[in-house]
């Protein structure tokens, strides 16, 4: 993580935001957020993105609404209007059987990401308390006639 406060998240919170804008997790989440609610308006779904997003970045509505015009252009999402109720016509978005087979694939993807990073983590600290632990320890160094002991 870059050294430097995050605006959203503050000093303490080491969040992904400068790792840039990670859009390509929209997907699992769209997918996911559809097939547990069954189907869902555009709004709805941007307000649940952000409390199960795999990233700190910000989602903006327009890669929002892009991904799901994506997901219904490959078969794993369909739309109608919703034209019931006050105010303007809105999007209903409902997952198909595609969408569900694409979802587990995302879920494969994702558990070996996250069993390839956590390994990467445990390897990193392993190595950074080997070199702590190395520098802890003695070196040789030359005795009067430049003979180097330990």
């Amino acid at each position: 993580m870059p050294n430097r406060t995050c605006p959203r998240h503050g000093k303490q919170h080491p969040c992904s935001c400068a790792m840039g804008n990670l859009y390509r997790f929209v997907e699992p989440v769209l997918l996911f957020l559809l097939q547990r609610k069954g189907r869902a308006h555009g709004y709805e779904l941007a307000t649940e993105v952000r409390k199960h997003a795999l990233t700190d970045a910000e989602i903006e509505g327009s890669a929002l609404y892009r991904t799901l015009r994506q997901l219904e252009q490959n078969d794993c999402v369909t739309s109608a209007w919703d034209v019931e109720g006050s105010g303007p016509a809105r999007r209903l978005y409902e997952l198909t059987p595609r969408g569900k087979e694409h979802l587990e694939e995302w879920i494969t993807v994702l558990a070996h990401m996250s069993e390839s990073m956590s390994r990467f983590v445990r390897e990193a600290r392993s190595q950074d308390e080997t070199i702590g632990a190395k520098s802890e320890t003695p070196r040789a160094r030359p005795d009067a006639s430049g003979i180097h002991i330990e």
